[in-house]
């Protein structure tokens, strides 16, 4: 919760405009938009620079994430590393069935893995925007949200102590188990969540792409899922109980279920490899209404969590980030409020919009092993759907790509 200033006698050791919790994607391009606007900011970071440009983390970005990146200066990596893709391919009942999005819409779909992103940003915050970025810092506090004169303190991880940052406005973009959810006081936030009782095994392994596209396998004895990374690294998922320990499943066992699992005529071989990443991830989403607490306003993860079954993860944060940093530029730069007033609002529709279609393609992914022969059989006349049907495929695609023109 919002805790009064630690020192009440004595000033904040410093001010900025903005004070921006965590450095992931939605952080990290929030305090790019500032500098572009020459608006003073700081980003606080519990992990290491290494730690946040290395963690495993989503790589699809959808095509107007893109572009905005582009139009803001951030996407010079994009333009030379990330692969365009034009459809993903549905694996079931031994057949396989390619989705041509590009074809239907128009639109692609892009690999960027996280961590590549993260570093871009980075280093155009620091290197190009002259940005200021503590990394490590330790026991981060948030203070007098509901005054005009908010602040964040943490310890120094240099020298222990404890320094106090006065600002205007907070950022809290350190994900579900940051500072800033913390913050919230009992009952001014409703807390939304929805569990699928079911795990993924995330896996990455040490060897080429087996498709040129992503791959979804629908199978009775569970969701598969095949997402290229880059040319020597491909991403895997595996359906799997809540919970499990990832030591349950060895080499062995792994390539094994993702054969079966992905397995149609005239489908390539797996090109196997070292599984240099296993985890199991429970799959749950949650979203926190409103964004706003006082002077805190909440983006990417510390708002809202979709799992991974869309990978909309990554795009959620991006479009708070783009919302929250330009309504920032306003207020501070031009005294127009309009943007924050409406922050909220604007970001929550975008964000249940791709909870319901997480939702509907979790019944997609998971009906066939769900162990209900009726579930079964109308998870399966959907897919067939998707194939038949224009109208489905076109809804399909919209969602998929995330090209609604509004939400």
């Amino acid at each position: 919760m919002t805790r009064p200033s630690p020192h009440l006698d004595l000033p904040a050791e410093e001010r900025r405009p903005v004070v921006i919790v965590g450095a992931g994607p939605a952080g990290l391009a929030i305090g790019n938009i500032l500098r572009a606007a020459s608006v003073d900011c700081v980003v606080l970071e519990t992990e290491s620079r290494e730690f946040i440009e290395t963690r495993p983390r989503a790589g699809i970005v959808e095509e107007w994430a893109v572009r905005e990146l582009r139009r803001r200066g951030l996407g010079r990596g994009m333009l030379d590393r990330a692969e365009a893709h034009t459809e993903c391919e549905f694996r079931f009942a031994d057949e396989r069935h390619r989705f041509a999005y590009t074809d239907l819409t128009g639109h692609r779909h892009y690999v960027y893995p996280q961590p590549m992103l993260v570093t871009d940003l980075v280093r155009e915050y620091t290197e190009a925007r002259g940005g200021d970025i503590r990394f490590g810092v330790r026991d981060v506090r948030l203070h007098d949200l509901d005054t005009d004169r908010p602040s964040v303190s943490y310890l120094c991880p240099e020298s222990g102590l404890r320094r106090i940052v006065g600002c205007d406005f907070v950022a809290g973009c350190d994900g579900a188990r940051g500072a800033t959810r913390d913050a919230l006081a009992p009952g001014r936030a409703r807390i939304a969540r929805h569990d699928y009782g079911i795990g993924w095994l995330a896996l990455l392994a040490e060897a080429p792409p087996s498709s040129d596209c992503v791959v979804f396998g629908v199978h009775p004895r569970g969701f598969a899922g095949h997402m290229p990374r880059s040319p020597e690294v491909t991403r895997y998922y595996l359906q799997c109980p809540p919970g499990d320990d990832p030591e349950n499943w060895g080499h062995e066992r792994v390539w094994a279920e993702l054969r079966e699992r992905l397995r149609a005529a005239g489908a390539p071989a797996l090109t196997e490899g070292r599984l240099i990443e296993k985890r199991v991830l429970d799959m749950h989403d949650y979203v926190v209404e409103p964004l706003v607490f006082g002077r805190l306003f909440l983006a990417g993860d510390a708002a809202h969590l979709t799992a991974p079954i869309a990978a909309k993860g990554m795009n959620l944060a991006l479009h708070d980030a783009f919302l929250l940093g330009d309504a920032l530029d306003a207020r501070l730069t031009r005294g127009d409020g309009t943007g924050l007033d409406g922050y909220s609002a604007a970001a929550l529709r975008r964000v249940w919009d791709y909870q319901e279609f997480s939702q509907w393609l979790s019944d997609i992914y998971h009906g066939a092993a769900c162990g209900d022969p009726f579930r079964a059989g109308t998870t399966l006349a959907r897919l067939r759907r998707l194939f038949t049907s224009s109208a489905a495929a076109g809804a399909f695609a919209e969602q998929y790509l995330g090209t609604a023109a509004r939400h």
